[in-house]
Parts: structure tokens; C-alpha cells; sequence
């Protein structure tokens, strides 16, 4: 029988200052040994997981079975529901590429316009966010990269425009998993019913969708400079704000996972409609010179290319696994059927084996209840999408059997990564170390709005992933709201928000840029391109939310 344990936020003589340096050891280690030391990330999460397992027994006095109860309750989580969806997810975008239909999708964007700047919206900004729907997890920055090169791009321009693509849809990435997340951590915190994957999704789907109006613009500069934003801002902006009102209607309306997909589609059709009647005055010639390749080549009117023709019946395979994901996932997300899948026997909720842990206020943390929706689960219902897609692809059993298993060869390191940080999350939240740190930060009081965008800017700079910064510090966010009186919901999803702005100038996509377009140690240009648009999206969102905070826009707040 595990010996009970109940949360104490002030350990060490009594200060909650003294016992944030404990507190925030773990932390500290992980930002150390990624931002500094370079290590890889899977060896990080399990050192700093040693670091706060050896804080919460030998400082917070935590029971060292409850302790390691908590890390596996959290590693447990990691792969379900989160890695699950993941894994699903990248299966089905190896199917397309094993298939040949990869390919046909390319093209079929390449056909949509020769000027190079709209090349740069639909591709790194249309299909890059559809790909981070899918999938996340850096995938969009690897293959976007690799079509604007195939299409001329120049190197740092290719990775730049990739990388700044690759930011407005994250928070809603690998089918809205940085939001579960983020819904899972807070939600025990401090009992607010609002703090669930769909008020969160909502909160942040009326603040990231702002964002995705100025990103495009953000895209043809760097393509083109003022030129390519005087020429060619009727498509940015369309791209932009047709994103963002799709984003923000399907995450308020129609179903979470489902909004970056919906956004995406939607934006790209707008686009192409767009099209059918305006061009750019005119289309200069940007392509990478063959002896020099990363100067812009002479200007010489209109770019024309030659691209392979696909059948349609090819195109509409190409498209066809996107389209079915929307039909499963719309399905399930029909008010009957979401409620009858979340009940026994689909979705079975038990307490985590044997942990018993109290919280400061004297009653049980909610966290210690597992939730297990088998069926109703994002990525079980990406493995059905992915037995579709198979099957229209013409894909043989033991083929998509192969990619399957490939897919969890290829990402062994991110399932141990994501595994370590949430059993690291867990153990910061659950041996009371989130809640010192937050006592600690609720002193700054009304500043903390506006600080709480860099928080998350922070963690997602230091990990990469928008879900390990959730995973990190959501509870920290909204117990800090609390104590300062602020408003949990807004500062939870401003994690998610802000943390956004940092994927470009993490250190995991900087090499994934720069490892595509054959610049492998050159991250530091590929920085120095990136960092000031980062710091000035992120300048935004911390008005923004500031501004949400306040009466101004405090009607934003669902």
C-alpha cells in the first residue's frame, strides 16, 4: 500500500522564494542541456525527469512510490492520447508518400500559380499548416522546405519562409494535441470547468486566427520584399484572413482537432479562387541561379514553368485522405455520437493505480483519474482514416503494414522525448513544485498578462514542441491566474499562443530547416533570419492578450 501524499508549496524553511530554486531546478536543467548543451532531446527530458524526482522526494517530501506513480502516470499519457495521435497521424501522410500521391499533390500546387511569392502562401503557408494538422512535430518545416526548393526558392530563403509558415497553425497542430494537453494539465488545477480541451481551443482560436491574418503578408516579404507585398497582397491577405476566420469558426463551432484541417483547406481554395480572376502586375523571375544559388536571379517578366500533368482521377487520390479524415472526424464529433463515445464502454475513466495524492486545498487532484477513450480517440480514429486512405491509394495490406512500422522506427527518439516531458510535467504538478513556482509568479501581479505569452514563447524556444511548453507550464499559468486574480482561461491559452511564435527559432526546426536545404551547421544564419519576426509576432500577442485581459477586449473571452 502506497503512503498518501499531500502537497505542500513552501518545503524549504518555509519560503515559497527558497523553495523555487528547488522548484525550478528541473527546468532549468532542460533548458541547459537543450538551448545550451545541445543534447538530444530525448537524453534532456530524462535527465531533468531525474532532477525533479530527486526535488519532489528529497525536498518536497514526496513518497518515492508516489513519485514514480506520478512520472508513469504522465509517461502514460505521452503515448496515450498524445503520441497516438501523432504516430497515426504521420502514418498517414508515409501513405500518400509511399503511394506516389505526395508527389501528384505537389504538382497539383505548382499549377495553381507560377509567380513564386503565391507558390510561397500556398505551399509553406496553406499545406504547411494542413501538414501540421496531421501531423506536427516539425513534419511541415522538413517537407515544405523541400517543395519550395524543388520549386527554385533559394536555400535561407526556403527555410525562413518555412519556418515563419510554420506558426499560426501550431497551437491546433497533430490534430489539436497541444490543446489536450494543455486541457489535461489544467484542468485538476484549480477545478474551473472552463479549463477543457473545447473552451481552451475556443480561447485560443480567438487569438492565434489575429495572427494568421498578418503571417502571409510576413511570407511575401521575405520572399520579395516590398515589392512582393505591394503585388501580391490581395492573396496574402485572402490566404490570411479566410484562415483565420476558418480557424476561429471551427474551433468555436465545429470540432478542435478538426480546425487547422478545415482552416487550411479552406484557405487554400479561397486562394485559388482568387486566382480565376486577379494575377500579380507581374511575376519576377525569383528562381536560385544555378552559380549562385542563393542570389536572386534577374528579373525577367513572367516565370513560366513546365509541370507534369496528373490525371485527375490521380489528383482526387491525392486528396482524397484529407477529405476522409474531415468525414470521420465530423462524424464523431456529432453531438450524439461524441456523447455516446464518451461513456463506457468507449472511453473508460479510472484513478492511476495506486496514486493518492492531496492537493494544498485538502481535497484529491483531479489529475490522478486516468482517462482512456480507446475509441473516440483522435488517433484511433487516424488509424481508421488510415485504412480508408490505403484502400483508395491502393495501397496493399502489407505495405501500409510496413510504413506503420516505419513510422514508430523513424520516431523513437520523439516517443521517448514526449514520454519524458510529460512524466516530467506530471511530477512538477503533482509533488506540488508548479504550484511553489506559481505562488512565486503571482507576485508580479497584473504584469504576469502580459509575461504569459513569453512564458510559453519560452518553453516552445526551448523544446520545440507547443505541447511539451503546455505540458510544462499550463498549470503553472492558470494557478498563477488565480493567485493573482487574474483569468485562468485567457492566461492557459495564452501559453499556447505565444508559445507558437518560439517553433521557428527552437534549435530542433532550425536543424530540420537547415538539414533540408543541405546547410546543415548554418542554423545561426537561418537565426539570425527568423529571430526579429519572432520577436515582433510575439510583441503583438502579448498586447493582444494584455488587451483581453482589460475591458477592451475582455468581450473575447468565451
Amino acid at each position: 500500500m502506497f503512503e498518501q501524499f499531500r502537497i505542500v508549496t513552501d518545503p524549504v524553511a518555509g519560503s515559497v522564494g527558497l523553495s523555487a530554486i528547488f522548484a525550478s531546478l528541473s527546468l532549468l536543467t532542460l533548458f541547459l542541456l537543450l538551448g545550451v548543451l545541445r543534447m538530444r532531446a530525448w537524453m534532456a527530458g530524462l535527465i531533468s525527469l531525474g532532477v525533479a524526482l530527486v526535488v519532489a522526494v528529497a525536498i518536497y517530501e514526496m513518497p518515492v512510490g508516489q513519485a514514480l506513480l506520478s512520472a508513469s502516470e504522465g509517461a502514460a499519457f505521452g503515448f496515450f492520447p498524445i503520441l497516438w495521435i501523432v504516430l497515426n497521424a504521420i502514418w498517414v501522410y508515409n501513405l500518400t508518400v509511399v503511394s506516389g500521391h505526395f508527389d501528384v499533390l505537389r504538382r497539383s500546387m505548382e499549377r495553381v500559380s507560377p509567380d513564386m511569392r503565391i507558390q510561397a502562401i500556398i505551399v509553406a503557408f496553406c499545406f504547411g499548416a494542413l501538414l501540421e494538422a496531421l501531423a506536427g512535430f516539425g513534419t511541415p518545416v522538413a517537407v515544405t522546405v523541400v517543395m519550395l526548393m524543388a520549386l527554385g526558392f533559394r536555400p535561407l530563403h526556403a527555410a525562413a519562409v518555412a519556418l515563419i509558415a510554420n506558426t499560426a497553425p501550431v497551437a491546433f497542430g497533430a490534430l489539436a494535441t497541444p490543446i489536450v494537453t494543455l486541457g489535461t494539465v489544467t484542468s485538476g488545477a484549480l477545478g474551473d470547468p472552463r479549463l477543457n480541451t473545447d473552451t481552451l481551443g475556443a480561447m485560443v482560436g480567438r487569438q492565434t486566427p489575429i495572427l494568421a491574418v498578418i503571417v502571409p503578408l510576413v511570407l511575401v516579404a521575405v520572399v520579395d520584399g516590398r515589392r512582393g507585398v505591394k503585388q501580391t497582397w490581395p492573396a496574402a491577405v485572402v490566404a490570411g484572413l479566410v484562415f483565420g476566420l476558418a480557424q476561429f469558426v471551427a474551433s468555436n463551432y465545429i470540432s478542435v482537432p478538426l480546425t487547422d484541417i478545415v482552416a487550411s483547406l479552406v484557405s487554400a481554395a479561397a486562394v485559388v479562387l482568387l486566382l480565376r480572376i486577379w494575377h500579380p502586375a507581374e511575376s519576377p523571375d525569383l528562381h536560385a541561379s544555378p552559380s549562385e544559388p542563393d542570389q536572386v536571379a534577374p528579373s525577367s517578366g513572367t516565370t513560366r514553368q513546365v509541370v507534369r500533368r496528373d490525371a485527375p482521377a490521380e489528383v482526387a487520390r491525392a486528396y482524397a485522405p484529407y477529405l476522409i479524415i474531415i468525414a470521420i472526424f465530423s462524424i464523431a464529433n456529432l453531438g450524439p455520437i461524441k456523447e455516446a463515445l464518451a461513456t463506457e464502454p468507449w472511453t473508460v475513466v479510472f484513478p492511476w493505480p495506486g496514486l493518492d495524492i492531496i492537493g494544498a486545498n485538502g481535497k484529491p487532484l483531479a489529475s490522478t483519474s486516468f482517462t482512456f477513450g480507446w475509441l473516440p480517440a483522435a488517433g484511433t480514429l487516424m488509424i481508421l482514416a488510415g485504412i480508408l486512405t490505403a484502400v483508395v491509394l491502393r495501397i496493399g495490406p502489407l505495405a501500409a503494414l510496413r510504413a506503420y512500422a516505419r513510422t514508430y522506427a523513424e520516431l523513437r527518439h520523439a516517443i521517448v522525448t514526449v514520454m519524458a516531458v510529460l512524466a516530467l510535467a506530471y511530477v512538477l504538478n503533482q509533488s506540488g513544485q508548479t504550484n511553489t513556482l506559481g505562488e512565486l509568479f503571482a507576485a508580479a501581479g497584473g504584469v504576469f498578462l502580459f509575461l504569459s505569452s513569453i512564458l510559453g514563447w519560452i518553453g516552445v524556444a526551448v523544446t520545440g514542441s507547443d505541447t511539451s511548453s503546455n505540458a510544462l507550464f499550463g498549470a503553472l499559468q492558470v494557478q498563477t491566474a488565480a493567485k493573482a486574480g487574474l483569468d485562468p482561461l485567457l492566461l492557459a491559452a495564452a501559453n499556447s499562443s505565444g508559445g507558437v511564435l518560439g517553433k521557428m527559432i527552437s534549435p530542433q526546426n532550425l536543424a530540420i530547416a537547415a538539414s533540408a536545404v543541405g546547410m546543415a551547421g548554418k542554423e545561426g544564419d537561418l537565426f539570425r533570419r527568423v529571430v526579429g519576426w519572432s520577436l515582433v509576432l510575439l510583441l503583438f500577442m502579448c498586447v493582444l492578450v494584455t488587451l483581453q485581459g482589460t475591458p477592451v477586449l475582455g468581450w473575447m473571452i468565451p
